[in-house]
């Protein structure tokens, strides 16, 4: 099957920022007198931040229950983010980002951007890189637009019925984490890629099963030729 749609996370997949969303959840707590070793943040990157927090905060913690606590604490996080991704000298594209999304569109398959952020973040970091602008990506979808976020499939759902794409099959995911391995897995996507370049290394994300682990975008396009291996379903 030809593949149709491309569906890429953002912050260590696309999008290169150092540590500033960690650095950004650990300093929201923090302000609050919560305290979050970066050891603990790190796995939870491919969240939904509000999920990603309550995480922090402990299960067995009141504080994770108190929704406006957890709300207060999100609002400070996308407050400081927004921030950073309109400011920071550190945000730039992933190296072969941009070579990956124009060598799929030239094959006819779509780019779209999916992510744990919020949509007032990615539009952020959209708008100040330009690609739906200048055409670069066709679309983007955040967790805050469907009923669940990772590692559910409704996002990737949600861009199949935008662009008449029937058959999960056509469709192939690509991210940094476990979160977005599964996402790909429950999607029933074609064919699901993990990255090295953000918050697991190859190790880890050999661990979370996907169909192939790359360590740079520009290792992607040819995999669509060749497809998923048996063994990797």
């Amino acid at each position: 099957m030809a593949y149709r749609l491309a569906v890429f996370d953002m912050a260590g997949t696309t999008v290169s920022a150092s540590d500033l969303v960690v650095d950004a959840l650990i300093d929201s707590l923090a302000r609050r007198g919560f305290v979050a070793e970066r050891a603990a943040v790190r796995p939870l990157m491919g969240y939904p931040k509000p999920q990603a927090i309550r995480m922090l905060l402990g299960a067995d913690n009141a504080a994770s229950r108190d929704a406006r606590l957890v709300d207060a604490l999100h609002r400070a996080f996308v407050a400081d983010m927004i921030e950073k991704y309109r400011t920071s000298v550190q945000v730039t594209p992933m190296p072969g980002a941009q070579e990956c999304f124009a060598a799929l569109r030239a094959r006819g398959v779509l780019v779209a951007l999916n992510t744990a952020f919020s949509r007032d973040i990615a539009q952020t970091i959209v708008d100040r890189f330009g690609w739906l602008r200048d055409g670069s990506i066709d679309d983007l979808i955040a967790t805050d637009e469907v009923a669940a976020g990772r590692p559910h499939p409704d996002m990737i759902r949600a861009l199949m019925a935008r662009h008449g794409v029937p058959d999960a099959g056509a469709v192939v995911k690509t991210g940094d984490t476990e979160v977005d391995v599964q996402e790909g897995r429950n999607a029933r996507a074609g064919l699901v890629v993990a990255v090295t370049t953000g918050a697991f290394r190859r190790a880890a994300l050999e661990a979370c099963a996907p169909d192939y682990v790359i360590d740079n975008l520009t290792e992607l396009p040819p995999l669509l030729e060749v497809g998923a291996p048996s063994s990797g379903r």
